[in-house]
């Protein structure tokens, strides 16, 4: 692979041939200056500036054929195991300068012939220009002695030279960005550049056995095959609240569905975005393959500690036969708030304005950071700010017609459990309401 320096070394390479090509190929017009420098930096008033040509790399764009074949690698400590290669399309404008008639155009066409007769900057070639001169390399420019440190004749892909067509319109708003005036001008892509960074990385080490070694035999398990379309490592598939909820409350009884769930020293860890550490539930030994029936906790310290939610459930158990624990992928769960509506919450009506003031208690408690609102019939309102977790919340409506309201909670996006989903069709909880005075 090449290095950073390869960019650079493409068109040194590409002014190289030009510059060979055309002591050649037009000996009548004397000497040809070959220069890879912006086109405003050329000055064309200059009386001294004879015919010339000028490569200018104007643009640089991600090679399509290696962009998805190689992509950064880390290994589980976050350390590198790969460095992909940066794969790059470099396109360039010749452009050709005269000072008097038809010199622009005759320099164009030997030029672009030249290239035409090397569509592949071979190896060679770039070892030959790249290299410092015999006479010593202190008669180059600095910059110019750098690029045989670019590795570019070493990259695993050969750099292949094509004519990119441009249009007027393209081509109008190049040199208007540029900012100089449009001189015969060829456009072409040089295809690929593969940059490479060299940092150490890490690589596994070749596998010796697969499975757990026969002490007697020395003859590894080798791969076990299940003969089914099921997973073959534990896997969590969903968490089922109990009485067809969608979200679970405190207390409640969830059933955890996959397959490969049994085993003994089993946990259930419970993790939410607001917790640093995941919370663990100690079921101990699980004789069933296919669920887990989990209790989740309740009462006062559980309020503290399970707020409310979108949860991420995992099981952690040693299967039989394994010696090391294994942890299931991540199955979602809703943890929903619930409004204690008994004894019954404070509402008051404002006299004046009619406005209605809520003051509710909640479990589990809701912290600063997290969105709660209270929905009475088709009215919603946020609750007012807290600095710290709190059992009671205000909410402040607008106008709500008096009488029985249905109570809606909801904490960070998920609702309390307003609707009987045992029967059929589901009907509303009655317990759910609030009185709302007139």
């Amino acid at each position: 692979m090449s290095s950073q320096l390869a960019l650079a070394a493409v068109s040194a390479v590409l002014r190289n041939l030009l510059d060979d090509g055309m002591v050649q190929a037009v000996p009548a017009m004397g000497a040809i200056k070959v220069t890879a420098i912006a086109p405003d930096a050329i000055k064309l008033d200059d009386p001294d500036l004879g015919p010339s040509l000028n490569l200018f790399l104007y643009r640089v764009s991600p090679n399509q054929g290696w962009q998805n074949g190689m992509l950064p690698a880390y290994g589980p400590n976050g350390g590198r195991t790969s460095n992909p290669p940066l794969a790059l399309n470099l396109h360039l404008l010749l452009t050709a300068y005269g000072a008097s008639d038809f010199q622009a155009e005759i320099l164009l066409g030997y030029a672009m012939s030249i290239l035409h007769e090397h569509p592949v900057l071979d190896r060679a070639m770039m070892h030959r220009a790249l290299t410092p001169t015999a006479l010593g390399p202190s008669i180059l420019p600095p910059a110019f002695q750098a690029l045989a440190a670019s590795d570019l004749a070493d990259q695993v892909e050969a750099v292949t030279l094509t004519l990119e067509p441009l249009d007027t319109e393209g081509m109008s708003r190049l040199w208007s960005a540029i900012q100089s005036h449009y001189r015969p001008t060829a456009a072409y892509i040089a295809s690929v550049v593969l940059i490479e960074v060299k940092k150490p990385v890490s690589t596994g080490l070749p596998v010796l056995s697969r499975g757990p070694v026969d002490p007697v035999t020395g003859d590894d398990a080798g791969v076990f095959v299940h003969p089914d379309t099921q997973p073959p490592l534990p896997t969590l598939f969903t968490v089922s609240p109990p009485d067809k909820q969608l979200g679970a409350r405190l207390g409640d009884k969830i059933r955890l569905d996959g397959v490969h769930l049994d085993g003994s020293s089993v946990d259930v860890l419970f993790a939410h975005p607001l917790l640093t550490e995941p919370r663990l539930v100690t079921v101990g030994t699980n004789d069933v393959s296919a669920l887990i029936d989990v209790d989740l906790p309740t009462g006062g310290a559980a309020e503290q500690q399970w707020p409310a939610g979108i949860w991420t459930v995992t099981v952690r158990l040693l299967v039989p036969g394994e010696t090391v624990p294994r942890i299931t992928n991540g199955a979602a769960m809703m943890l929903a708030p619930e409004p204690v509506l008994s004894p019954a919450p404070t509402v008051a009506r404002d006299a004046g304005t009619g406005r209605v003031t809520v003051t509710l208690g909640v479990r589990p408690e809701v912290r600063p950071s997290q969105t709660a609102t209270l929905g009475l019939g088709t009215a919603v309102a946020p609750a007012d700010a807290r600095a710290t977790a709190a059992s009671t919340l205000t909410f402040q409506f607008g106008v709500v017609p008096d009488g029985q309201q249905w109570a809606r909670l909801t904490v960070d996006g998920v609702e309390s459990q307003l609707v009987d989903r045992t029967k059929t069709p589901p009907t509303f909880d009655p317990t759910q309401r609030i009185a709302v005075p007139a």
